[in-house]
């Protein structure tokens, strides 16, 4: 480790921009210092000395002096400005905006590339779980064949409050936002959205391919009832929002929606805040990583993890993609390696048969119709699905069987 003191400039001080602050100063061997905070909010009380702060973001992008920038705001567009200048200018840079990363991949990975820099976001996917790492550098010459998992502690609290305590979906939202699992907006969460995100960043780690937010499938949990959780009950199953990307010949089924899940997954057990992550290789088969993954602390933990790494001068390597590229001779569209025709056998509750409109039926393996609720198991053409994704209107909730 470097003896010097690394110097950081912070950009937002929220969640996760708190826990960074707390686990960094109980920190027993890493030597950082965050030289100063940018934060938008003139008004807002902090907790520590606000000679930190500034409010003009020159102040940390116009600095000489700094080691390392830590981007941790919500606003993706505002921290693509300031991630790509930091990396233009030359300095390496961690980040835990995952919808930041996944709209903007392509260009961001050029110019780590470009200026010899590193770009790291261990904790913008999977919490605490050092997943992205790991694909990076343990299964870096595994042939995987699967990544599954659990990647919103938002979702996975909702789903667990709703089975095990009996709380409706608005009560258990509402304590997820409570114990800040939940943003006060929660629609990326329970949308699938943050899911979707995640997901495209671990594609690139397993398999080597960006694929772009709009080309992958997504259902989420707004639209869950008790109706849902007693006929998963009822078969001794439970309900998690799992974000997938299997490998089916040359092609990969790439998706993220709600699934039924067995006592013999295990996932089944993972519950409340708490991620897991499936990766199923040739040669090493399946293992499972299990982590808090929402919260203040968990979060600040792995993007500590990050600023740590790069004092050994750490950065992804990239092999799987480049290897891939090297393969196409140049970049090429991860779309074409996305495999869209085949059926999926899935639950849908419905209203009224008009909400299916699109929805292509192949064939229906059971079916229930009262004056409460509908709903059909059926196998359908799984493009067809694409329908329902960021669909406010909807009130139709679909699950994977």
């Amino acid at each position: 480790m470097t003896e010097k003191h690394f110097k950081l400039g912070l950009f937002g001080f929220g969640c996760v921009g708190q826990g960074l602050y707390d686990v960094l100063n109980h920190s027993q061997g890493l030597k950082a210092d965050i030289e100063k905070i940018c934060v938008k909010d003139h008004t807002k009380k902090r907790k520590i000395d606000s000679n930190y702060f500034t409010y003009d973001k020159e102040e940390i992008l116009g600095r000489k002096n700094l080691d390392a920038i830590v981007e941790l705001i919500d606003n993706s567009k505002d921290a693509y400005e300031i991630v790509s200048r930091a990396l233009g200018n030359g300095i390496d840079v961690v980040t835990a905006n995952k919808k930041m990363l996944a709209e903007n991949f392509e260009s961001l990975y050029q110019l780590q590339e470009k200026n010899n820099v590193a770009l790291i976001y261990e904790g913008s996917a999977g919490g605490s779980i050092p997943i992205i790492r790991n694909l990076e550098e343990y299964y870096d010459n595994e042939l995987l064949s699967s990544i599954r998992g659990l990647l919103n502690g938002s979702c996975n609290y909702i789903l667990t409050c709703m089975e095990l305590e009996h709380m409706d979906y608005s009560k258990a939202l509402e304590m997820a936002q409570k114990y800040g699992f939940a943003e006060s907006d929660p629609w990326l969460d329970v949308a699938g959205y943050d899911t979707l995100y995640k997901l495209v960043l671990l594609t690139v780690h397993a398999f080597g391919i960006i694929l772009k937010p709009e080309q992958v499938l997504t259902l989420g949990i707004q639209n869950i009832s008790f109706d849902d959780i007693t006929y998963a009950r009822e078969k001794g199953l439970r309900i998690k929002l799992i974000a997938t990307a299997h490998k089916v010949g040359d092609k990969f089924r790439v998706y993220a929606m709600p699934h039924f899940v067995s006592k013999e997954s295990d996932l089944y057990n993972v519950l409340y805040e708490n991620n897991g992550v499936e990766v199923e290789g040739a040669y090493s088969c399946k293992q499972t990583f299990v982590g808090k993954g929402a919260g203040s602390h968990p979060t600040g933990s792995a993007v500590l993890s990050d600023i740590s790494a790069l004092t050994y001068h750490y950065k992804y390597g990239y092999k799987k993609l480049k290897k891939l590229r090297q393969l196409y001779h140049g970049s090429f569209d991860g779309g074409t390696f996305l495999d869209e025709d085949f059926n999926i056998k899935v639950y849908i509750r419905f209203s009224d048969k008009k909400d299916l409109f699109g929805i292509e039926v192949v064939s229906i393996e059971e079916e229930f119709k009262s004056a409460k609720t509908n709903y059909i198991v059926a196998n359908v053409k799984f493009k067809s699905l694409f329908r329902l994704k960021g669909n406010a209107e909807s009130k139709v909730f679909v699950c994977v069987v």
